[in-house]
């Protein structure tokens, strides 16, 4: 959930998206090389392709690994859709008001049920977001689009959260507490620079925060060692303590909600989705009650569902049977249905099929059981695990035991949301990597650095100024329009699109686009080291320690 992955060496995970040797974008690009003084090689003679001015990656990312502690690196977005459920993100971008430039230049690229985030932000409804970083190195210009996205939904009226995930740096990657405060004080400082409000927001450390700590024991209680181990590939080598900072992540994304249950959308980059999705259960498994459509008294999976509303649309007859459904499914569906839904409808026999919404009792005590019975008006049959209601729909009843959970000391937590950022690619080609400081640039750079690291950028210029403008650039290869796409040319889609389509159209050459984007960032670091400096008293007087009592 932390934004600080190390990009150099990756770390075992069970979960590999692997490349099959297509761009993100769909175009038809050869694979960019490069000489060893970091030119392009390329074969000028081919076209290469359709490019897209949407802040794709540019070229020389490997294969993905989702490892929250490792490497990280896309090389096939599609692979997150198709393998890990993710959405996305131009599916809703619709209903978003006011949408981010990141959103709107697909640097934002998918979500996972962002749907009550943009509900919420249009009906000025009760919402959150939250998201941290792992104090191990300096904040750069990666962390700086979480950061955005922090306070884009804080302006958007949602409660913001921002947290220090100091605990997992020590855990997870063995930082001394005098190297984390050190880095903790600098993310801050660019935190409040960029336009954080702390007076409508809450700052805190995962080691200084007793209610965090908290909430993460009670999660304990819900995750156990097998699931750590698919999810992370953790094995007998790996220290209590790095398991245990995965729970204090859970009860970060959790976090927001302790006070009352609301939408809350976490800012990530891809790695950090097993967290994501380990939450979202963790989420559901501490639910009093659970809320699913039912057709008869047995259980049926989502699956199931489907064909028996399928037969219960299709018979016309105002008396369905189960039986009546099962000789339907095995005419019209006998494929789709077979050894599963047909035995429990051969089973009931003669009952009623009647569409009804099923509260299941996962955890509730039998006070809340008896006080959800009372609760619901209408039609009701109440059985051993479970209720019937005939006359409430799907959200009502979603509604009324999270009132009954609440009532009753439950969390009533709502699955949190997420969305994805797309990698930045290294200045010098391939990933964006810590260990090597010429592939990014850091927020407490020297302009003048800031400035020299651009112009000595890697680009998808052609090998020469004729064939540039002959061919055009490879705008959607290149790392320095990608600066200009996640940075330079902030809310301004227009000089974004200007960029790309002089690029593509040979109009506009490396060097002189180089210029102007190192110009573009000296200014910005400037300016940001500037409002830096002129938020260190803020931060001394917000209620955050930035030196840990921890010394170890």
């Amino acid at each position: 959930m932390n934004d600080d992955h190390d990009e150099g060496e990756s770390l075992p995970s069970r979960e590999n998206v692997l490349s099959d040797g297509s761009e993100w974008s769909g175009s038809d690009h050869e694979a960019r090389r490069t000489n060893s003084d970091g030119s392009e090689w390329s074969d000028d003679d081919h076209d290469g392709g359709r490019a897209m001015p949407d802040g794709g990656s540019a070229a020389g990312a490997d294969d993905v690994t989702l490892d929250p502690w490792g490497s990280a690196s896309v090389d096939d977005y599609r692979k997150l859709f198709e393998q890990f459920g993710i959405e996305e993100f131009d599916d809703v971008l619709p209903q978003v008001p006011n949408p981010h430039y990141l959103m709107r230049r697909g640097v934002v690229f998918g979500h996972r049920d962002y749907g009550p985030i943009a509900d919420a932000m249009a009906n000025d409804d009760p919402f959150a977001v939250l998201s941290g970083w792992m104090p191990t190195g300096d904040p750069h210009i990666g962390h700086k689009l979480m950061i955005e996205e922090i306070i884009y939904h804080q302006q958007q009226g949602g409660d913001a959260y921002a947290l220090v995930a100091d605990l997992e740096a020590n855990s997870a990657r063995g930082l001394s507490w005098a190297e984390i405060d050190r880095h903790t004080e600098e993310y801050l400082l660019s935190l409040l620079a960029l336009g954080f409000d702390p007076e409508d927001g809450e700052i805190y450390r995962q080691s200084g925060n007793e209610r965090l700590q908290n909430l993460a024991f009670e999660l304990g209680a819900e995750a156990n060692f097998s699931e750590m181990q698919a999810l992370y590939g953790f094995d007998g080598e790996t220290n209590i303590s790095h398991m245990q900072s995965v729970v204090t992540q859970m009860a970060d994304i959790l976090y927001p909600q302790l006070d009352e249950p609301k939408p809350t959308v976490i800012p990530v980059g891809p790695d950090q989705d097993p967290h994501m999705r380990f939450a979202r259960d963790l989420a559901d498994r501490t639910r009093y009650f659970g809320v699913t459509e039912a057709y008869a008294s047995f259980e049926a999976d989502p699956a199931e569902r489907v064909l028996i509303r399928a037969a219960y649309d299709a018979i016309e007859d105002d008396d369905i049977r189960c039986e009546d459904a099962a000789d339907y499914l095995r005419e019209h569906h006998a494929d789709e249905a077979g050894t599963s839904v047909l035995p429990k409808l051969d089973n009931a026999g003669k009952e009623p099929i009647r569409p009804r919404v099923r509260f299941l009792n996962r955890n509730a005590t039998d006070e809340a059981f008896e006080a959800l019975i009372e609760a619901i008006d209408g039609e009701k049959r109440v059985f051993e695990g479970h209720i019937d209601t005939f006359d409430l729909d799907a959200d009502a009843a979603e509604e009324l035991a999270r009132e009954v959970e609440l009532d009753h000391g439950g969390y009533g937590f709502i699955a949190p949301s997420s969305i994805y950022n797309r990698f930045m690619t290294g200045l010098t080609g391939g990933k964006m990597s810590s260990s090597i400081p010429a592939s990014h640039i850091s927020l407490l750079d020297d302009p003048e650095d800031g400035y020299e690291k651009v112009k000595s950028a890697t680009t998808g210029g052609r090998t020469s100024a004729e064939k540039q403008r002959e061919l055009g650039g490879k705008a959607d290869e290149c790392p320095v329009y990608e600066l200009y796409t996640y940075l330079l040319a902030g809310e301004d889609d227009e000089f974004a699109t200007e960029v790309y389509e002089e690029c593509v159209g040979g109009e506009r050459l490396c060097g002189g686009c180089k210029e102007q984007a190192a110009e573009l960032m000296a200014e910005f670091l400037e300016e940001h080291q500037e409002k830096r400096e002129e938020m260190r008293p803020v931060l001394e007087e917000l209620d955050i320690d930035v030196e840990s009592p921890r010394r170890r």
